[in-house]
């Protein structure tokens, strides 16, 4: 089985994260910053997608961890969190996607709000076209 990598310092935030993304039936590791992320992910061959907070305690910040995450692993998905501005389109890994805080666990519809398609869907683009 795949895991989810979640870093974030904020407790709660990390809390109802790991919650949504249990709920949908993934399995997920948590850091409280970028260097225990970076640590993980050199032990952890199953996380195949990163949930990165943009800013967060330590020597890099969730931006850098993403590019240092993508660069030692290309295949790996990663999602870009973050409370405050939206990164620039430069700033974030090619094909990592961005989602805004606070997130909520259902949309209109009654579904899950925050992305959590399974990891080897996240780059790919949908089979029914634009």
């Amino acid at each position: 089985m795949t895991a989810i990598l979640i870093v974030e310092d904020d407790v709660l935030a990390n809390e109802y994260l790991e919650f949504i993304l249990r709920q949908a039936g993934h399995e997920v590791v948590s850091a409280t910053s970028a260097d225990e992320a970076a640590e993980l992910l050199e032990d952890r061959e199953d996380v195949q997608l990163l949930v990165t907070d943009v800013n967060l305690p330590g020597t890099m910040n969730g931006l850098k961890l993403a590019a240092a995450a993508k660069a030692r692993r290309p295949e790996m998905n990663i999602i870009i969190v973050t409370g405050y501005s939206a990164p620039k389109n430069d700033e974030i890994p090619p094909g990592s996607l961005f989602v805004p805080k606070p997130y909520t666990p259902k949309d209109d519809r009654g579904d899950t709000a925050f992305p959590v398609a399974a990891p080897a869907e996240v780059d790919r683009p949908s089979p029914r076209g634009p």
